[in-house]
């Protein structure tokens, strides 16, 4: 049975025969613009809210019809907010409770999208893009399958990347923990970032 490969075994071949016929500053150059070129960041997301009533159930931006919505100082977008903290730890930054605290009346009721535009301005202006995100949603209710993609456009135009970068899944709890009573939800979210 035939394995495939690696495609770029270490160390790569076609690179150490190149740089064995260049000058070695031409060589260092060239291991420095690789390095750098290839330099990934990797950041984890988590975050919970609670169920209430008289409150909107607003998950990756789309407001779905509930009989209870997430109880949070902002609109609690508990999908925004885990990915927010995935980007800002991949960046080596505080939480989101650092750059939008729950103590001040500028982000109460706040729009979760617009601030996760403000953490891709902060991400640009470090020159860090982002590669791809991941996010897992735990909940029974309500349905994530039918918001699905939309949550996933809304979200790569926060973040101003392509559709195709954004991966949203969901799980129940199977009737455990307070996931499973239908108490709130929880998401966590990965971000792979690269360095410019």
């Amino acid at each position: 049975m035939r394995t495939s490969k690696p495609i770029w075994p270490k160390p790569c071949p076609w690179l150490s025969q190149l740089l064995s016929k260049v000058d070695q500053q031409l060589a260092d150059f060239i291991r420095q613009t690789v390095r750098e070129q290839t330099r990934f960041r990797t950041g984890l997301g988590f975050d919970v809210h609670q169920f209430a009533q008289g409150r909107r159930c607003i998950l990756g931006g789309v407001e779905i019809p509930h009989s209870v919505g997430l109880l949070g100082h902002s609109d609690a977008d508990v999908v925004v907010h885990a990915v927010m903290d995935a980007c800002l730890g991949a960046a080596g930054w505080p939480d989101i409770g650092h750059f939008f605290p729950d103590t001040s009346a500028e982000f109460k009721d706040a729009d979760s999208l617009k601030l996760a535009q403000e953490v891709a301005r902060r991400l640009t202006e470090a020159n860090l893009e982002i590669v791809n995100l991941d996010i897992m949603i735990m909940a029974e209710a309500p349905k994530i399958a039918p918001h699905r993609e939309q949550m996933k456009a809304n979200m790569a135009r926060a973040f101003d990347i392509e559709v195709s970068q954004v991966s949203v899944k969901a799980t129940t709890m199977e009737k455990m923990s307070f996931i499973g009573r239908k108490e709130g939800i929880a998401v966590m979210a990965s971000a792979l970032l690269r360095q410019g």
